[in-house]
């Protein structure tokens, strides 16, 4: 590709030699200008009158980025691109950057942007425990109830601490239910546009006010010890909510792993399934496994730890409203900046989809809503100047198909949290950062994108992106995006592109 580059640049150079001698033939100059047409064709420059213009750092660099997408694996694939400085509001590229494309989860983008803008880095997020009768002689003669406010991150060692209350009020003995309450949310648990062949698989998880262990339980597998003997399956939390159907044995070593770990999805049931054959010599092998109706996991979770911290609890657990007399008596509470941090460095989705619908509830009043927490994300994007009837959005995570943004409106976006200097550190510290953490760990490591460009990724079938925020070589701040879609297979290649790119970014030297 470099060698595209010096040879473009050769020639460039060339005619401006021609140019200066008037005397040369035009049977030379016919030669001159073919071979310029065959080297634009090799280097994937755009046009003539792009290399004629000379070969200035900018334009060697538009032109290497040309040369990276003149590789055949785009012929088919649609592909949008916009750069620009953030100091001088100058493009330094853009193709089909107003064209509609699938952002995937840099869809987190703009719901991270407008948790923060909305409801501000100081917004926190509860889970309540109230109590609805005094205690007499260490008894509870009432229920307990259960509060979410869509904590995402929420899990079972923080609900044992907020049960531990229960246990340090001496009560040893609760005579009535543990009612849970997730009216904070409406009870449309998954985006719209999502794959239903996708439900068992962690990233598809159910979204609830009422939300623990990203709403699924960890699935381990690992060999038996000998040849045909069962293969070994341990969930994470241990609990009697999900049953499981083991029927994968232990294979050679020699053979390739074929183990499978789903759920009866189809028939709506908690029973999780191991199928397949796992060599005797792999390691475990674990997948986070999402589970139907996550409020009563969450409840039940609730009663088998009231058990382990022996309180004595044999009444039901049910779905109700908190009454009024009941009272607070514990409290978790989440900071929206960890929150916010987590989201976006490892795309987590139930997290985007709850902080949708916390916007929603929060600025548009109970229950949360999908809807209503998009209204409030187009009223952020209007106040940067993005005309939001040009683009479609339909859940926060960017798992459904339906979404279209453009390139172009993503450096409005970029650009406009770049100005908010009350919240842009923490949008930006949130972004995984080039070849240090998060989705980006892996990437771009050992060139001067490592630790400088932060961006979000994506990936859902048939497309990959990218979009952030990258440093030149003098300092200069750029703004990008990257939305490729439409390909067959592996992602690798159009991330290998991507990487490319933001090396190039990186490297550019202007004065």
């Amino acid at each position: 590709m470099r060698d595209r580059w010096i040879f473009s640049t050769f020639i460039a150079q060339s005619y401006s030699f021609v140019s200066l001698n008037q005397s040369i033939s035009v049977k030379h100059l016919t030669y001159l200008i073919f071979a310029i047409s065959f080297t634009l064709s090799l280097a994937g420059c755009t046009s003539i009158e792009r290399l004629l213009r000379g070969t200035s750092p900018l334009e060697q660099f538009r032109c290497n980025v040309d040369a990276i997408l003149s590789d055949s694996n785009f012929t088919a694939t649609r592909t949008g691109i916009k750069i620009v400085s953030l100091d001088n509001d100058e493009v330094l590229y853009e193709r089909n950057s107003k064209a509609l494309l699938r952002p995937a989860s840099n869809l987190k983008l703009l719901t991270t942007a407008t948790a923060l803008s909305a409801l501000g880095k100081n917004f926190s997020i509860k889970t309540n425990l109230y109590a609805d009768t005094l205690v007499t002689d260490s008894t509870l003669h009432g229920n307990i109830f259960l509060k979410g406010f869509g904590d995402p991150d929420f899990n079972s060692l923080q609900l044992a601490e907020l049960l531990s209350a229960v246990k340090s009020k001496g009560i040893s003995k609760i005579e009535g239910n543990i009612v849970g309450d997730p009216s904070y949310f409406d009870d449309q648990r998954w985006g719209a546009g999502w794959m239903w062949d996708d439900e068992p698989f962690g990233f598809a998880a159910y979204n609830s006010a009422l939300s623990i262990n990203r709403n699924c339980i960890d699935v381990m597998v690992s060999p038996g010890t000998a040849i045909g003997d069962s293969a070994i399956v341990i969930i994470d939390p241990p609990t009697q909510y999900v049953s499981v159907e083991n029927e994968a044995t232990t294979s050679e070593d020699t053979l390739p792993s074929t183990l499978e770990i789903s759920r009866r999805f189809a028939e709506r049931l908690n029973v999780i399934t191991v199928k397949g054959k796992i060599p005797r010599a792999a390691q475990p092998q674990k997948d986070p496994i999402t589970v139907r109706g996550p409020e009563m996991y969450f409840l039940t979770l609730a009663k088998e730890e009231l058990n382990r911290q022996r309180i004595f609890f044999n009444g039901n657990i049910l779905l109700d409203t908190i009454p009024a007399r009941a009272r607070l008596i514990a409290q978790h509470s989440q900071p929206i900046d960890s929150m916010i941090v987590f989201l976006n460095k490892v795309s987590d989705n139930l997290s985007a989809e709850n902080t949708l619908k916390i916007i929603g509830a929060e600025i548009c009043g109970q229950p949360g809503t999908t809807e209503h927490g998009i209204s409030i994300v187009k009223r952020v994007l209007s106040s940067f100047g993005i005309d939001t009837t040009k683009f479609l959005m339909v859940d926060g995570s960017g798992v459904s198909h339906y979404n279209l943004l453009t390139p172009e409106i993503y450096i409005q976006l970029l650009r406009g949290m770049y100005s908010r200097k009350d919240i842009f550190d923490l949008y930006y510290t949130s972004l995984p950062n080039a070849g240090m953490n998060g989705t980006l760990q892996t990437r771009m490591i050992n060139s001067l994108a490592q630790d400088n460009l932060h961006a979000k990724t994506g990936t859902i079938g048939g497309v990959s992106t990218l979009s952030g925020y990258v440093r030149t070589a003098d300092g200069e701040m750029l703004a990008f995006s990257i939305m490729m879609q439409n390909y067959i297979g592996a992602s690798d290649a159009y991330r290998t592109a991507q990487d490319a790119i933001g090396v190039l970014m990186a490297n550019l030297k202007r004065k």
